[in-house]
C-alpha cells in the first residue's frame, strides 16, 4: 500500500506515551515526515489526540478545537505537577467532604476564566518549554491566560473516605489545563485536589467513539487498509462555511489572489467580517480564506492557506 498523501486521523492515545511519541509512531508506520497534532494531552491522559498527515499538517489551526473531557478529581492529596503523576506536595482529611460541597463550587468555574499553566507543562516560556525548565530545577510562574469552561458537571464520586473522588464532565476551549482546574476546584474547598484521572472524549467534531487505537492503525497498515482510518482535510474543515469558486477564478486563488464576489457561484454575503471559509470548487478544497472588506467596503476573501503540496 501506498501511503495516504495527507489526511486527519483521529487517534485513541493511550495512558504512559506522550503526543510526540504517538506522532513519530505514526510517522514510522506511514513512512511519512510531515506528521502533527492539533493539541497536545498529557502523557498519564487517554483518548482523543487529532493527528494531521503531510500537506493536512499546515491546516491544524483551523480544525474546531473546542474539548471535552471525563476527569477524576481526588480530594485532600496535592502534588507539584497537580495530577496523580506527581511529587505529593499536601495530604489532608477530606473525609467530610459532600458531593453538593463540589457541585456548589462548579458555576464559579463556569464561563471565562483565569489559569496560571502548571509549572510541568508544555507552554513556552522565553523560548523553552516550561517542563524542561522544571526538569532543570527552575519552577517558572507563566503568565496567566483566560480560556473558557462551557460546561461543567459532577458526574459521579465516592465519598466518606479519607480521599474521595468525584468524576466530572469538562466542556471547554483550547488551552484549558483540566489538572489545574481540578486543582483549583480543591483550593476553594479548602481540601486541595489532584487529577488521578483524565480521558479527551471529544476534539471539534471528532470523538472518542470513532477514535483509532494504534493497534488498530498498526493492523489496518499491515491490511493495506490504513486509508480506511484516514478522514480527507477537506471533511475535517466542514465546521467552516464553504464559498463556491467560480471556474474562472479557481487559478486565481491557487496562486493566493484575494477572491470577490464575482468569482463566487453562491456567496449570499450573510457572513461577517473576520470569518474564516473554505474556498471550494465542486468536492475540492482549495483553501481557507478570512472574508475582509475594503476601504470601499467591498467584500473579499483573502486566502490564508492555500490547499497545494
Amino acid at each position: 500500500m501506498t501511503a495516504p498523501v495527507d489526511g486527519v486521523v483521529n487517534v485513541l492515545k493511550p495512558p504512559g506515551m506522550t503526543s510526540h511519541d504517538v506522532v513519530d509512531w505514526i510517522r514510522r508506520l506511514v513512512g511519512l515526515k510531515r506528521v502533527g497534532h492539533t493539541g497536545t494531552l498529557d502523557p498519564g491522559a487517554a483518548g482523543v489526540l487529532i493527528l494531521l498527515l503531510g500537506r493536512a499538517t499546515r491546516a491544524a489551526q483551523f480544525i474546531a478545537d473546542d474539548k471535552e473531557y471525563r476527569a477524576e478529581a481526588i480530594f485532600g492529596i496535592e502534588t507539584d505537577t497537580q495530577d496523580a503523576w506527581g511529587r505529593i506536595t499536601a495530604c489532608r482529611d477530606a473525609s467530610g467532604l459532600r458531593p453538593e460541597d463540589v457541585a456548589a463550587v462548579l458555576p464559579s468555574f463556569s464561563g471565562r476564566i483565569s489559569q496560571v499553566p502548571p509549572p510541568v507543562s508544555a507552554v513556552h516560556y522565553r523560548g523553552e518549554r516550561l517542563y524542561k525548565l522544571a526538569r532543570a530545577g527552575a519552577i517558572v510562574a507563566a503568565p496567566p491566560r483566560t480560556v473558557e469552561i462551557y460546561s461543567l458537571r459532577l458526574l459521579d464520586g465516592k465519598w466518606g473516605q479519607k480521599h474521595p473522588r468525584a468524576l466530572l464532565h469538562v466542556a471547554c476551549s483550547k488551552g484549558t489545563y483540566i489538572r489545574t482546574l481540578i486543582a483549583e476546584i480543591g483550593r476553594v474547598l479548602g481540601c486541595g485536589a489532584t487529577l488521578s484521572f483524565l480521558l479527551r472524549t471529544r476534539v471539534g467534531s471528532f470523538a472518542v467513539g470513532a477514535a483509532h487505537a494504534l493497534e488498530e492503525l498498526a493492523a489496518l497498515k499491515a491490511a493495506g487498509r490504513f486509508e480506511e482510518a484516514v478522514i480527507p482535510v477537506s471533511e475535517a474543515l466542514t465546521h467552516l462555511p464553504a464559498v463556491a469558486v467560480k471556474p474562472s477564478a479557481v487559478k486565481a486563488v491557487r496562486c493566493g489572489s484575494r477572491l470577490y464576489p464575482a468569482g463566487t457561484a453562491d456567496f449570499g454575503g450573510a457572513l461577517e467580517p473576520g470569518t474564516l471559509v473554505r474556498l471550494v470548487a465542486g468536492q475540492d478544497l482549495l483553501a481557507v480564506a478570512r472574508l475582509e472588506l475594503t476601504a470601499n467596503e467591498e467584500i473579499t476573501f483573502k486566502p490564508i492557506w492555500v490547499y497545494t503540496s
